[in-house]
């Protein structure tokens, strides 16, 4: 949670920097945010695209290279899961 305290705090800290300079933000916030996305997804299309051609299904391609975790980080109130390669043996050990 302090994680998306800081940023929230940082993107306040340049709304009112803008403010004070009489400019307006590059991009309306919805662009800005479905940019951003655009970003996060592309980050994951050769991890993600390489274990597909390497013969992984597309769900297990996305879970063995984390994309899912990396594009939406750990949620507020979710404890980090243990890696996924490790096995229910490995992991009582």
């Amino acid at each position: 949670m302090k994680l998306y305290a800081l940023s929230l705090g940082a993107g306040l800290l340049v709304g009112i920097i803008y403010s004070l300079l009489n400019v307006r933000s590059p991009a309306p916030p919805l662009v800005a945010l479905v940019g951003l996305l655009g970003i996060l997804v592309g980050e994951q299309v050769v991890p993600v695209g390489r274990q597909w051609l390497a013969g992984s299904a597309f769900t297990a391609a996305c879970h063995k290279t984390s994309a899912v975790a990396h594009v939406f980080g750990q949620l507020p109130g979710r404890h980090h899961a243990p890696h996924p390669d490790r096995t229910t043996e490995e992991k009582q050990s």
